[in-house]
């Protein structure tokens, strides 16, 4: 199983933008799926540029912003933006195999870089851990150490690609429904 979760981490972007393109190859979006897809995705890509404004990685166990919510914001606004992908591009059909995607790849993303803190940060990561969920948020307020959003690292950390690699989608998905 660790020889799957360090082969997944190398994986799921190169295997999820694949996917990704064959998806996009199999949609038909309509004016109010593209509104209400792209609002979802809009969300997501927001809930990533929060988390990547908090994130230093590698120099400090980030506890604030998203992060008080769930130990892994930047996948669940991944989850937020492909399903809202999948409703721009009415989709439906694709739920399936892509949460299946998701399981596959990203749980055992989620757990390898759970062992990697764990050994950078121990028992801090453990009552870390103890107060906040793997993935599905839950509301508390943050603790008294939260970290501080920071634009530089949202830059920093490349979110603006990801914002980017969005509009792109959303174009080609409005591309799509000007011409079919």
């Amino acid at each position: 199983m660790r020889s799957w979760r360090k082969l997944a981490q190398k994986l799921r972007v190169p295997v999820g933008t694949l996917l990704g393109v064959v998806f996009l190859l199999m949609m038909h979006p309509s004016n109010r799926s593209l509104l209400l897809g792209g609002s979802v995705a809009a969300a997501g890509a927001a809930f990533r540029v929060w988390a990547a404004g908090h994130i230093e990685k590698g120099k400090v166990l980030t506890q604030g912003g998203p992060y008080a919510l769930t130990r892994n914001p930047l996948y669940l606004g991944s989850l937020l933006m492909a399903l809202g992908i999948l409703m721009a591009g009415q989709g439906y059909w694709l739920l399936m195999p892509f949460g299946l995607f998701f399981a596959v790849f990203y749980y055992p993303v989620m757990k390898a870089e759970e062992e990697e803190l764990l050994q950078g940060y121990g028992e801090s990561f453990l009552d870390y851990a103890k107060r906040v969920p793997l993935f599905v948020p839950r509301f508390r307020a943050a603790p008294e150490n939260a970290s501080v959003f920071l634009w530089s690292r949202v830059i920093r950390n490349r979110e603006h690609r990801t914002v980017a690699g969005l509009i792109v989608v959303g174009m080609f998905l409005i591309v799509i429904k000007i011409v079919g």
